[in-house]
């Protein structure tokens, strides 16, 4: 469910790759893929601090969830190699960023053409709570810059808001946390659900050639040799 590239993968090239790699690593592959979701998906708002963009992607990697949106209309989004810890690699990165363009109406169409009920994350609501968000369609969280928030075109253009319930004097969380909050609350939901989280077998066997090829030394020389041969 959700946003992917319908192209087909040829079996027998997935397979071939495959061989290339330890039992080991084709094994955590296969498991961590097993657990790997659309059904909820991140997106993020002008995030310029790359320590924080860093541990978004972080959160996404350790909780499953395959794509993150990334609209840049003012701000450059960057990430820390030091934070983001290679999570990165394993993920698919939709960045939004055409010059004098409306990158969030752009990035929040896009998403609810894919049949995803958009949900702006913001302290400022009474609308919905984190753990009463119904999980009958695709969800997409909206998160903004800590200082600033999410724009009010962000908040206009989504179908509702959500907050993280919360009881001191503080008025939020630093964002990075409120992402990982967020997503243990829904990706746990999601999977006791039966909602149809998991990723189709085409968009599965993409993402697995993608993280064949981010992990094979000199794939591109493999490939070539393979297609050669069976050509």
């Amino acid at each position: 469910m959700g946003p992917s590239d319908n192209t087909a993968v040829n079996p027998e090239l997935l397979a071939y790759l495959l061989e290339q790699v330890t039992p080991e690593r084709k094994a955590l592959f296969e498991q961590v893929i097993a657990e790997r979701t659309r059904y909820i998906t991140v997106v993020l708002e002008d995030i310029y601090q790359p320590q924080n963009a860093s541990a978004v992607l972080r959160s996404c990697d350790c909780f499953g969830v395959q794509g993150v949106h990334i609209i840049e209309n003012r701000y450059e989004y960057q990430v820390n190699p030091k934070v983001v810890m290679g999570a990165s690699k394993w993920l698919d990165l939709h960045r939004y960023n055409q010059e004098e363009s409306d990158n969030t109406t752009a990035c929040i169409e896009h998403l609810r053409s894919e049949g995803y009920r958009i949900l702006a994350t913001t302290p400022h609501t009474e609308e919905t709570l984190l753990p009463e968000i119904p999980l009958d369609k695709p969800v997409a969280l909206i998160f903004g810059t800590e200082l600033e928030g999410l724009s009010q075109q962000a908040i206009d253009l989504a179908d509702g808001s959500v907050r993280i319930p919360m009881y001191g004097f503080t008025e939020s969380f630093n964002i990075s946390v409120s992402a990982a909050l967020c997503l243990q609350s829904l990706t746990d939901r999601v999977r006791q659900s039966g909602a149809p989280w998991r990723l189709s077998e085409n968009d599965h066997d993409r993402i697995l050639l993608e993280w064949l090829r981010r992990s094979i030394k000199r794939c591109d020389l493999l490939e070539a040799a393979f297609h050669e041969k069976n050509n």
